[in-house]
């Protein structure tokens, strides 16, 4: 059994920052990329940033110079630094891991439970 727990979220101003973190425990063999996507409400779940086992990272252009994503590969945890936050970035963030249970399985994509952002005007 594998599981994605995130924390950190909450409440912020515009132009503030928040962090978020989650980490992957369980039956793991390797992980291959790690990341984040995002829901605002009555919109599609949207990639937001994504980071490669061997920690090329990619973002989506309105997270480009603001969000930063991170990995520490010993804890299987991945970061989310968000900062100049602005209101458009409200959303339920949700982190994404594609793990592999053993040498000779393929990879599937494991979720987090989502954390709720919000940034007031």
């Amino acid at each position: 059994q594998v599981q994605l727990v995130e924390s950190g979220g909450g409440l912020v101003q515009a132009g503030g920052s928040l962090g978020l973190s989650c980490a992957a425990s369980g039956s793991i063999f390797s992980i291959n990329t790690m990341g984040w996507y995002r829901q605002a409400p009555g919109k599609q779940r949207d990639l937001v940033a994504s980071i490669s086992s061997g920690g090329n990272t990619t973002y989506t252009d309105s997270a480009k110079g603001r969000f930063t994503t991170s990995r520490d590969y010993a804890k299987n945890t991945v970061y989310l630094q968000m900062n100049s936050l602005k209101p458009e970035d409200t959303a339920v963030y949700y982190c994404y891991a594609e793990i592999k249970i053993r040498a000779w399985s393929r990879g599937y994509i494991y979720w987090g439970q989502g954390t709720q952002v919000t940034v007031s005007s």
